[in-house]
């Protein structure tokens, strides 16, 4: 039990050690990589002042603006395309051609017509996460169990019924797991947005203005505090699948 326990140390200890080999023998720059000391101090410092910790909420914020915009429009969407051919074959060309369009490619367009505000970023978030959902709630849709759909057929369910008593839960688990994918990428289109469409707060922004004038140990801070921030979020969508979707593998 106690192995167990400490096999989640075990990967992090080892890059804790590696990190501090390769800075106290100079195998690496100091100006590319900071000890873990001069890393922990930085980021000490940035927690202590108070100074993150309103960048964190400025990319939490238009992290789940974006990721709540596009629960709204992705998930009916998705489950439309997967309840019927006829939307299915409809939008089929327009989902699968936007996905193939990187994010970033987006940023200008996007800037022209929301402007260099907060509008933009959430935006973009928004239709990156958006078509994550979509196609994770349709193929939900494709594999719920034929034998109940058709039962409800049979039994003369209405449309409203079957989809939200049939479709939507059967629909569920996968759903979920699009909401997990849509939540990093959203973070991640939102600090790399912060980073070169137009502001002061984010922890995007902070990361490119200690990079450029080499203040590697808060540099690494901000990038380990958007790594948190990522996990939390994370974390938080298991503990609500497994409380929402408790027959999910059963």
């Amino acid at each position: 039990m106690n192995r167990k326990r400490l096999l989640p140390f075990i990967v992090p200890i080892s890059i804790l050690l590696f990190w501090s080999i390769i800075t106290h023998f100079h195998f690496v720059s100091k100006l590319f990589v900071p000890t873990p000391i001069e890393f922990v101090s930085a980021l000490l410092l940035l927690v202590f002042s108070g100074e993150i910790i309103g960048h964190v909420l400025a990319t939490l914020y238009r992290t789940l603006a974006g990721f709540l915009v596009a629960c709204i429009i992705g998930i009916p969407i998705g489950l439309l395309m997967g309840y019927s051919n006829r939307i299915y074959s409809s939008l089929e060309f327009v989902v699968e051609f936007f996905r193939s369009i990187p994010a970033t490619a987006l940023f200008p367009l996007f800037l022209l017509v929301f402007g260099i505000g907060d509008e933009s970023k959430i935006a973009l978030s928004a239709w990156s996460a958006g078509l994550v959902l979509i196609v994770n709630a349709m193929y939900g849709v494709h594999l719920g169990k034929e034998l109940r759909l058709k039962a409800a057929k049979t039994m003369h369910v209405s449309g409203l019924d079957t989809m939200t008593k049939i479709i939507f839960p059967e629909a569920l688990p996968q759903i979920f797991t699009g909401m997990r994918v849509a939540i990093s990428l959203s973070l991640i289109i939102v600090v790399v947005a912060e980073m070169f469409v137009g502001t002061t707060y984010g922890l995007g922004r902070q990361i490119m203005d200690a990079q450029l004038v080499y203040r590697v140990g808060e540099m690494y801070s901000y990038i380990f505090a958007a790594g948190i921030v990522g996990f939390i979020l994370n974390k938080g969508f298991m503990q609500i699948e497994h409380r929402i979707v408790h027959w999910k593998g059963k």
